[in-house]
């Protein structure tokens, strides 16, 4: 199993604390089985939370040494400051190329401990501003959900720490398995906005129950022939100017914006779960030529094909588990991966 540490500091926000652990601990591979482990650690066996109240943490800071992701949750503000001995286990679990991220305003604990000197960062957009003025070193994006560095990870509210739980669940272990946590998690596959995240399901969602609902289904059944304005109208039984509008009633965006966002998500699971070479994948997900494809697919997911079958094509390569540490590889060539929606 794959042992995610959470650590908790005095002063720790809750929710920033309980988010990863849910998400993490919901996940269930395909036969049903857990694919990860989740503890706390701690300090000292007695932290006190925001909010008035004292958790009882039986692991300590040693669990980090053991852990393949550690998760560092915010702490409300006025939280006495880190100990010489939670930075240097955070220092030490970095060396070691543990996988390390931080939830909200635990990125200051981060950048503390020096792990983000020299990389993107996000956090809270509250705290942004006093971000980048106490650690200067770090390019601080506040408008992102979550900024993937490879090995270090940052999200800005809690709730974006679900996106980014989303995504190592699906770095880790494929769509099928991060959708799923999603739907355990009660989560929306996706979040609009211009904000940053990868889709964790192969098509845009469908209406359930909605008149167009057979509709959208045989659109997404048919994504490598030629699919028209006019051809959707006709086959839902409305003029365009109808359909159109009915459309956006239903789904919120126009016909063709949908269909140009599922190709682009057909294409990401071709990417991720086959073989065939992007020119192939191209004209599989509908795309009029392999340049037209690079292009679109790089302004949705803000990456090229390659690099995304790289990073997210069956698990991690060289790892003996999901997300584990690599066997005779530098992740640190790995791209980094937030990405703002078109």
């Amino acid at each position: 199993m794959h042992s995610v540490a959470i650590l908790v500091l005095d002063g720790v926000v809750p929710f920033d604390m309980a988010a990863p652990m849910q998400v993490f601990d919901f996940t269930r591979l395909p036969d049903g089985r857990r694919p990860y482990r989740v503890r706390l650690c701690a300090e000292r066996p007695d932290v006190a939370a925001d909010g008035g109240f004292v958790l009882r943490v039986d692991r300590g800071l040693e669990a980090l040494a053991d852990a393949d992701t550690v998760v560092v949750p915010g702490r409300a503000p006025g939280a006495p400051p880190l100990s010489p001995a939670v930075l240097a286990a955070l220092r030490e679990a970095a060396r070691a190329g543990t996988r390390i991220a931080s939830v909200c305003v635990g990125a200051f604990v981060l950048a503390e401990a020096g792990l983000l000197d020299g990389l993107r960062a996000t956090t809270h957009w509250v705290a942004a501003e006093e971000f980048a003025r106490a650690f200067p070193l770090v390019e601080v994006e506040p408008d992102v959900l979550y900024v993937d560095n490879g090995r270090i990870l940052t999200s800005a509210g809690a709730a974006a720490a679900l996106d980014m739980c989303l995504h190592m669940i699906r770095r880790d272990l494929g769509s099928a398995v991060a959708a799923n946590a999603a739907r355990m998690s009660v989560m929306p596959l996706e979040r609009e906005g211009g904000q940053a995240q990868f889709i964790v399901h192969e098509h845009p969602p469908v209406p359930r129950g909605s008149d167009l609902e057979p509709l959208l289904e045989w659109i997404g059944d048919n994504l490598a022939h030629e699919v028209t304005l006019a051809g959707m109208a006709a086959r839902a039984g409305m003029s365009e100017r109808t359909f159109s509008r009915r459309f956006r009633e239903q789904t919120g965006t126009t016909p063709l914006q949908w269909l140009l966002r599922a190709r682009v998500r057909r294409a990401q699971y071709l990417l991720e779960n086959s073989d065939h070479t992007v020119d192939r994948i191209a004209q599989q997900a509908g795309f009029g030529s392999p340049t037209a494809f690079r292009e679109r697919f790089r302004k949705v997911v803000g990456t090229t094909p390659y690099a995304y079958r790289m990073s997210f094509k069956g698990g991690r390569a060289g790892t003996g588990r999901p997300g584990g540490r690599p066997s005779g590889s530098d992740d640190q060539g790995q791209p980094a991966l937030p990405v703002a929606l078109g």
